[in-house]
């Protein structure tokens, strides 16, 4: 018989060969209710319509479940969220999107005896297996993921649950098995705590995690792996009260960007910053002593290197600067040229034709350039490339620090055109700018010039260098180096 025992009398000493196994609701993660998740696959995958129909179905979800049908709930929610969609965007929400969000909600006492055990780990899971196995292979090392497995045709999900149904109960215990070959036993198991524990009948130690050790999540220094790259619009969880509040602004929102946007098209610069900050946009500035001043008619040929927040970042420069300053851009949607306030100059990623226009931009006026070539949302930068510093004679680096409380103004696999309306979208969308101490640039060091700005930035907001590029951050969200159609 096996005797249970709270996950804090685990002794993690020795453990290296072990083998455990973990239910993922409510052990590995602190929360038991899946709703956020599927929400995730609704809107990311299906659109604001499809997570609308499952905010409404969310009282019968709550009344199933308060009856103890866990299983039709998971079933109500598997229909709604996936009919119909492709395969293919489902997993790949489950990469780019869902992990960000499990990682916030990992249990640090329960990861702490899931990582001590060094052999084979297997999770069980009442969600999809399609949904959680990224995040559980990437971040937790998981070699085996027992979950409800969906129906499929055309490489679509048809909404129905596949055989043998929902993952729960004694047909989690019946898996094992199979995953076990019918014999062996597992080391080391972790429950939630329920009365129904048929997995752990398999486990030489069984622990269970009471809801007192499982109110404390895993900081972020704890993560197994860091987060530097993530996709998908929300900024908050979208649990039930989360989604109805952000549902229930969209129309607004939508309404509020466009009145935004007409500020930065129709406004001269000088009445942009006030009829912003009429309308909730706060941008704050400062600037260095040796920095450009707004006004200052000795700019000409001074090229801003800044971090990548959103594609405003240089829209919102020339407002904090009140003149027109030019962007240049690897890629940029047609709608996003035609609303842009300032000049924009695509790039051909061809270096010496960048370079001799980027020379000819300089002695024309001012240049923003943004040298990690893509956006980041944590706080990391991304490698700097050193063309800008092979160029140009004055660098300013610019430090940027973007905020939004409901949505993310950037994507990899949406519209690149809504990037800005999302952005706005936010009730309260803040900028902060710091103009640092120019950095002359050198022809011959060019490297050694772009991490000097590198650093500089991430000195003034606290981030992190690291040496990930545009195509790492493409290889890890989408699986393409990014090179890929551009949607407008």
């Amino acid at each position: 018989m096996v005797m249970f025992s709270p996950a804090a009398a685990f002794s993690p000493g020795g453990r290296e060969e072990d083998s455990v196994v973990a239910e993922l609701e409510g052990a590995l993660l602190i929360s038991r209710n899946t709703f956020a998740y599927f929400m995730l696959v609704a809107f990311e995958a299906g659109g604001p319509l499809r997570a609308l129909l499952l905010l409404l179905a969310s009282p019968l979800v709550t009344l199933l479940e308060a009856a103890g049908s866990h299983s039709a709930a998971i079933r109500v929610m598997v229909f709604i969220a996936t009919a119909g969609l492709p395969v293919a965007d489902v997993k790949a929400v489950a990469k780019a999107t869902l992990p960000r969000f499990f990682l916030q909600d990992l249990s640090e006492k329960a990861l702490a005896v899931f990582t001590a055990c060094g052999g084979k780990k297997y999770v069980v899971t009442s969600m999809p297996r399609v949904m959680v196995e990224p995040f559980l292979s990437e971040y937790l090392d998981v070699a085996c993921v027992v979950g409800t497995e969906l129906r499929t045709a055309e490489k679509r999900c048809s909404g129905a649950v596949a055989p043998p149904g929902v993952m729960i109960g004694r047909r989690r215990l019946e898996a094992l098995k199979v995953e076990l070959g019918g014999y062996g036993d597992i080391d080391v198991g972790l429950d939630g705590g329920l009365k129904e524990h048929s997995f752990l009948l398999l486990c030489r130690e069984a622990y269970i995690v009471p809801p007192a050790e499982k109110a404390r999540p895993l900081p972020r220094r704890s993560y197994p792996k860091p987060l530097v790259f993530h996709d998908g619009r929300f900024v908050l969880c979208p649990d039930l009260l989360n989604s109805l509040v952000v549902l229930l602004w969209m129309p607004v929102g939508i309404a509020l960007a466009i009145g935004r946007i007409l500020v930065g098209v129709v406004l001269p610069f000088r009445m942009q910053v006030m009829a912003g900050a009429a309308l909730g946009v706060c941008i704050r500035s400062k600037f260095a002593p040796t920095s450009t001043k707004p006004g200052s008619a000795e700019s000409k040929g001074t090229l801003y290197a800044c971090c990548h927040r959103t594609l405003l970042d240089p829209v919102i420069t020339a407002t904090t600067l009140q003149r027109s300053v030019t962007a240049v851009t690897y890629s940029l949607s047609t709608v996003s040229e035609i609303l842009s306030p300032i000049p924009t100059v695509r790039l051909t990623r061809d270096r010496l034709r960048d370079g001799e226009t980027m020379k000819k931009l300089l002695e024309k006026g001012e240049l923003v350039v943004c040298p990690e070539g893509t956006t980041c949302r944590e706080p990391y930068l991304l490698r700097f490339s050193p063309l800008f510093a092979e160029i140009a004679k004055d660098i300013v680096p610019l430090a940027i620090k973007a905020e939004g409380g409901m949505f993310y103004g950037t994507t990899v696999r949406g519209y690149k055109w809504l990037d800005s309306f999302f952005f706005l979208m936010n009730p309260l969308p803040s900028y902060r700018l710091e103009f640092l101490d120019r950095i002359p640039g050198d022809s011959r060091s060019g490297y050694d010039v772009a991490n000097r700005v590198q650093q500089a930035i991430a000195g003034a907001l606290g981030f992190q260098c690291t040496n990930f590029t545009r195509r790492d951050k493409y290889r890890m969200i989408a699986g393409n180096d990014g090179l890929v159609e551009r949607k407008s």
